[in-house]
């Protein structure tokens, strides 16, 4: 599909570049922006504005590579990724009606600045989802979705056939087209639970959470005043 045949696309468009696949393929290129898309086609869900491939990838049935350009955009220096598999070709423009099933966790990524640069990530072995089998010859999406700061996400897709181990026809891995650069770096995400289902928000907390939910909380009492307030000030009119 579009692997190596991208190379000189993506040197050329790192410095305004968002996420490129360059393992094991690519959709297409979707770093566009006109009138239909005025922010860039690759804030579409689920795939950056492409529809699916004819011209399939060929993959492992148990896992493989995965690596990408996530370039970057002003004003950030920080994003999660997460990347997800879809099944079959049973949805919307002959692609996956589902696209949520996880590969990996997801993981922070620190970049050097707010400004653009370049940059490669290479994840050698993303498994499939959970008490997930497939078949050699079984269809599929690959999604990569970077969250930038302000939540709003980045999608790229490469379609996917999957094959045997060792099929040669699935791409050869290797430091030219799976590398991790040394100007990005990673982060775990944890999950801290600040209020549990049911529970007073603790006003004494620091976490941003329960600060946001304490101001919440004591602008919801004071609304809850104003009803009558203004019921007294009518009686006395």
């Amino acid at each position: 599909m579009l692997g190596s045949v991208f190379t000189t696309l993506v040197l050329s468009t790192l410095a305004t570049a968002h996420v490129i696949l360059t393992y094991p393929g690519w959709r297409g290129n979707n770093l566009i922006e006109n009138d239909t898309y005025p922010f860039g086609m690759q804030w579409m869900y689920p795939c950056g504005g492409m529809g699916t491939s004819r011209n399939r990838t060929f993959w492992p049935t148990l896992g493989g590579a995965i690596a990408f350009q996530p370039g970057w955009f002003q004003g950030h220096d920080k994003a999660t990724i997460y990347i997800n598999l879809g099944f079959g070709t049973d949805g919307p423009d002959n692609g996956p009606k589902n696209m949520s099933f996880t590969m990996v966790p997801p993981f922070g990524l620190l970049g050097p600045s707010k400004g653009p640069y370049p940059g490669t990530v290479c994840l050698p072995q993303v498994p499939l989802p959970p008490n997930t089998v497939m078949n050699p010859g079984d269809n599929a999406t690959i999604q990569v979705v970077e969250l930038a700061q302000h939540g709003a996400a980045l999608y790229s897709c490469v379609d996917i056939t999957f094959a045997a181990p060792g099929d040669p026809r699935i791409g050869h891995v290797n430091e030219t087209n799976c590398f991790n650069s040394t100007d990005l770096g990673f982060a775990d995400i944890y999950t801290i639970t600040t209020k549990e289902v049911g529970a007073i928000v603790n006003a004494s907390t620091t976490s941003a959470a329960a600060s946001v939910l304490g101001s919440i909380h004591s602008a919801g009492a004071w609304a809850g005043y104003v009803p009558l307030g203004l019921g007294a000030l009518w009686l006395l009119l």
